[in-house]
């Protein structure tokens, strides 16, 4: 058994706590260690980052507790507090693509990933990279291989796209671990917060399923190596457009069909006396096809046309490109000119109503435009987890597609194309964002002229942000390279709401670095660079990029000052001080709270926020008192905390005042005195009742038990 007060079990616990600290209650526990350390050691001690350094605090405590056996039994007593049980293992959610019906000529393939899925364990990954162009069936392979039915994988089949393309169209690392952790039914709270953490998490998730992972548009080694596990009972298929260096895997080329099967899957699709009609054309069509299994199923139709346009070969003699121009040339008008504007741009998941939007068409008519170019496998369906019907583009259609637009819109009419698109999402993204928090100065009203839509309640606007999140990200790219930093900015602040509520930081990043760099760059002296610059430092924060996180929250303090905006400016240095809170270093803390507090003793009637002020105040009244409490004084600590307490009770603010008691318990139980603590944590339990905070409620009922066994 683990000696509790060894360095492996103490740097154990530091790991355990940080890892947490995607929820509410896993920042509160990060807090208080910080705090139980420097009781500990003495001193200030920075909060670890990296393993190393967690291992170095760990050293640190150890040496104290074993000189001194008071300081052993107090560690022991904090440890046991933020001890958390396992969670259960919970079934997988297979969020695999459906596979088809009809599959020919991949025996070989098959029995290769059988034999490589079925192997002896010898402490070698279980690895497979299935690789074949664009439109050969690689990744209809892999889907069609998890779908049999098996006694291999009886944890679950769990899948993820990376986006492939080349490192511009790869999805970032943190988002695939985190979608592949939903599938393994892992709450978002759950999580780590950092991407390196994320990938430990993962693995060790794992380690102990029978499980298949498949990761699709993969595209080299240094993308995937964050997703293999050694795990004896866990398979991952990687699937490629060609084989790349790096990974010792199984390799499984998937090359054209011969003319035989080619024929065979044609008369599958449709029947041996269409196949017979089609003698005469026959040759050509598989000639065309090249062996690609998605351009036959592409051309199928096209055997019983009565008569079919001449066909424009492809310059590269891609098959793909080439059935997509075969079935283009046989759409009408508006369907031909929604799949080129559609095209402009690689849209992660779009639905009829920006569709409708960008071609100036009516939403109903689109959405039936949408469908019949979905089953002409022009488009293909998005596995969206929402309620609308979502589409994006096969990598070559879209190249197609937008080639086509260039071709015969011009790039006038493109560019107008793309701005309503633009517009579109600017739109929806301020009337969502503003309905989702309200309340929240950070958040613009929407134009007077917008005519965004409305939403049932909060929740319903947040969704609404969360599924168009990957198309913000994208339409704030499209906006700067389009020259618009207008709307890429209205489209940044837009996402403030996401980040505060829903997370999905490393999805976001890019689009606030652009969203800061365009407001440096054009709107310096505007409200706009400081709050973009905060809501990084936001985003950096959570993903323990503590360093960056620092130059911008000093960023947006000076923007804000700049434009004389003393709300932004006393929130951003509040935020310095929120960060140097993570960071262990208290007593800064405490300097930028005071500082923060000058600030909004400054503002008059005049100044943007004052209605808000009652509020600013006590929330630095609490955390001036987290800060004390980390400094050691905790009686002026109780009393900052007492103050802060009395202003959320009376307005009713049920969510600070459970958190400002948690506070209060929690300098009780810093003086190991459980009497005083339980009726503080009571008050916190009820209070959050109702109040969908479950983590919160969970720690609070960990704290009760440790004040009932203590």
């Amino acid at each position: 058994m683990l000696d509790p007060t060894s360095v492996a079990a103490i740097s154990a616990v530091l790991g355990a706590v940080g890892s947490g600290m995607a929820n509410e209650a896993g920042k509160w526990a990060w807090e208080s260690t910080g705090g139980a350390v420097r009781r500990i050691v003495g001193r200030e001690v920075p909060a670890p980052v990296a393993p190393d350094e967690r291992d170095d605090v760990a050293r640190m405590v150890h040496d104290r507790i074993h000189a001194d056996p008071q300081l052993a039994a107090s560690w022991n007593a904090f440890a046991a507090r933020m001890r958390r049980a396992p969670a259960p293992a919970r079934a997988a959610r297979s969020n695999l693509p459906a596979s088809i019906r009809f599959f020919t000529d991949r025996k070989e393939a098959m029995k290769q990933l059988q034999r490589e899925a079925s192997r002896r364990p010898d402490g070698r990954p279980r690895l497979a990279l299935v690789h074949g162009p664009d439109g050969m069936g690689s990744s209809t392979l892999a889907v069609h291989f998890g779908a049999q039915p098996t006694r291999l994988f009886p944890d679950g089949r769990i899948y993820a796209d990376l986006g492939g393309g080349g490192a511009v169209g790869a999805r970032d690392v943190g988002t695939v671990l985190r979608a592949l952790l939903r599938q393994l039914r892992v709450p978002d709270e759950e999580m780590p917060t950092g991407t390196d953490e994320l990938g430990e998490f993962f693995r060790h998730c794992v380690a102990d399923r029978r499980l298949l992972v498949v990761l699709d548009h993969a595209y080299s080694a240094t993308q995937v190596r964050p997703f293999l596990t050694s795990a004896p009972g866990v398979f991952t298929i990687l699937v490629a457009r060609a084989p790349f260096p790096g990974i010792d895997a199984v390799r499984v080329p998937v090359g054209p069909l011969s003319d035989r099967d080619a024929v065979r899957l044609l008369t599958d699709i449709t029947d041996k006396s269409t196949v017979a009609a089609a003698r005469a054309t026959l040759p050509s069509l598989l000639q065309r096809c090249g062996g690609s299994p998605y351009a036959l199923r592409a051309a199928a139709h096209q055997l019983s046309a009565p008569t079919l346009p001449a066909h424009r070969a492809e310059p590269d003699g891609d098959p793909v490109r080439g059935a997509a121009e075969d079935n283009y040339r046989l759409l009408a008008p508006e369907s031909a000119r929604l799949y080129r504007l559609m095209a402009l741009r690689g849209w992660p998941a779009f639905d009829a109503a920006t569709a409708a939007r960008t071609t100036d068409r009516d939403p109903g008519a689109t959405a039936e435009i949408l469908v019949d170019l979905a089953d002409r496998m022009l488009l293909e369906r998005s596995a969206s987890g929402t309620a609308d019907d979502r589409y994006h583009y096969r990598h070559a259609v879209r190249a197609h597609a937008e080639a086509a637009a260039v071709r015969e819109d011009g790039i006038a009419a493109c560019s107008a194309a793309l701005a309503r698109t633009l517009s579109a999402y600017a739109e929806l993204a301020a009337s969502a964002a503003h309905q989702a928090l309200p309340e929240s100065w950070r958040v613009p009203e929407p134009a007077e002229d917008g005519d965004g839509p409305r939403y049932e309640d909060r929740g319903a606007a947040l969704d609404a942000l969360l599924a168009e999140a990957g198309n913000l990200v994208e339409a704030v790219r499209c906006a700067e390279e389009s020259g618009d930093p207008d709307t890429a900015v209205r489209l940044c602040r837009a996402l403030w709401p996401l980040q505060l509520k829903a997370g999905h930081h490393e999805m976001l990043l890019p689009a606030l670095r652009i969203g800061t760099r365009l407001a440096d760059t054009h709107r310096p002296t505007s409200p706009d660079a400081g709050a973009l610059h905060a809501q990084l430092a936001h985003t950096l924060t959570e993903l323990r990029r503590w360093q960056e996180a620092e130059t911008a929250a000093r960023a947006a303090a000076r923007a804000e000052q700049a434009a004389g905006h003393k709300r932004g400016h006393a929130s951003a240095v509040e935020f310095l001080g929120l960060l140097r809170l993570r960071q262990w270093r208290y007593e800064e803390a405490y300097e930028c709270f005071e500082e923060a507090g000058s600030i909004l003793d400054t503002m008059g009637e005049q100044d943007q926020g004052t209605a808000d002020l009652p509020r600013a105040r006590a929330l630095l009244e609490r955390h001036r008192g987290r800060a004390l409490r980390g400094t050691g004084p905790r009686e002026e600590a109780r009393e900052r905390l007492g103050t802060a307490l009395r202003f959320f009770r009376s307005s009713g603010d049920a969510y600070n005042t459970a958190r400002t008691l948690t506070d209060l318990a929690e300098s009780r139980l810093d003086e190991e005195n459980a009497e005083a603590a339980l009726p503080l944590i009571e008050e916190a339990i009820t209070t959050l009742d109702g109040q969908s905070a479950e983590y919160q409620l969970l720690y609070l009922r960990r704290m009760r038990d440790s004040c009932a066994t203590g």
